[in-house]
């Protein structure tokens, strides 16, 4: 997830739904459609939907360490937040009313978003990868790579509480929460593994998985996990009884490991770079029941 590369951030928006363009059958995934971004030629880095306005966008490259703020309606800019260096993932924490940011060598920003200001910061022992809000608990998990840590945050105190074992793998990037099953959902790219905890720490599974992950979904309606790994691969998981069974190996195109599962969609979103044999494109997943 981390982006090296310093460039303005490339929004790409299209219309949804979308028509279905070479689709693919009999497995859990099936592919529905590719759509073409144009002239990127970079790697493609982070997703996000806009379900109000049915708008789906991609950033390019890196971006140079602050966060724009836009008008939804038309996407006007309304202002900069500048971080410092390597602004990466954000999460509303809506129950606070606050924006997180990871960002720097070890940091989640808090961003008031009605003064569009940063109005503290969260220290952290190295600079955050995936990390996602648990609202039941008023607490984060932070993957914390070069630290070799999965942190546990609480949000009202601002500060570490708390690590969850790393069963010795290292390299965490992507994460996802089963809120349903009270997980914290973990993949690491060395050796790459994907490792389920309970939010208290224990071990539920650790199996294997593609390389070079990015992303990690969970189906709540199928049980079931989506990993995207660079290796160009998506990996499906299904969950029952606690134990997690890959199901199938879905080929997509090299480098392609960022994704976006939308439930309310229903459709699972892959970010595909340019190369010899692809042009950039989006391509869009159904899932099978």
């Amino acid at each position: 997830m981390r982006k090296s590369v310093r460039a303005l951030l490339f929004a790409a928006a299209v219309m949804l739904p979308i028509a279905a363009a070479g689709q693919t059958a009999g497995g859990p995934l099936e592919l529905e459609a590719k759509i073409p971004l144009g002239a990127v030629s970079g790697r493609i880095d982070h997703l996000a939907v806009d379900l109000k306005r049915q708008q789906l966008f991609a950033a390019e490259l890196g971006n140079d360490g602050s966060v724009r703020l836009l008008w939804a309606e038309d996407l006007t800019s309304k202002g900069r937040i500048d971080l410092g260096e390597d602004a990466d993932n954000v999460r509303i924490d809506a129950a606070r009313n606050r924006v997180l940011v990871g960002y720097g060598k070890g940091a989640l920003a808090v961003i008031d978003p009605k003064s569009r200001a940063k109005i503290a910061d969260i220290p952290l022992k190295a600079h955050p990868e995936g990390f996602q809000i648990d609202e039941s608990a008023a607490r984060a998990f932070v993957n914390l790579p070069d630290a070799g840590q999965i942190a546990v945050v609480d949000l009202e105190k601002g500060q570490i509480t708390a690590t969850l074992p790393t069963q010795g793998h290292r390299a965490n990037f992507p994460m996802a929460l089963d809120r349903e099953a009270q997980r914290v959902l973990v993949v690491f790219r060395s050796p790459p593994r994907l490792l389920v905890l309970s939010k208290e720490g224990s071990v539920v599974a650790d199996v294997d998985t593609c390389g070079d992950a990015d992303d990690v979904f969970v189906d709540a309606k199928r049980r079931r996990v989506y990993v995207s790994c660079g290796a160009g691969v998506l990996d499906v998981f299904e969950e029952g009884a606690g134990t997690y069974q890959r199901i199938d190996r879905v080929p997509t195109a090299s480098g392609a490991r960022t994704s976006l599962f939308v439930p309310d969609l229903d459709r699972l979103f892959v970010a595909v770079r340019a190369s010899s044999g692809e042009p950039a494109a989006i391509w869009v997943f159904r899932p099978a029941p």
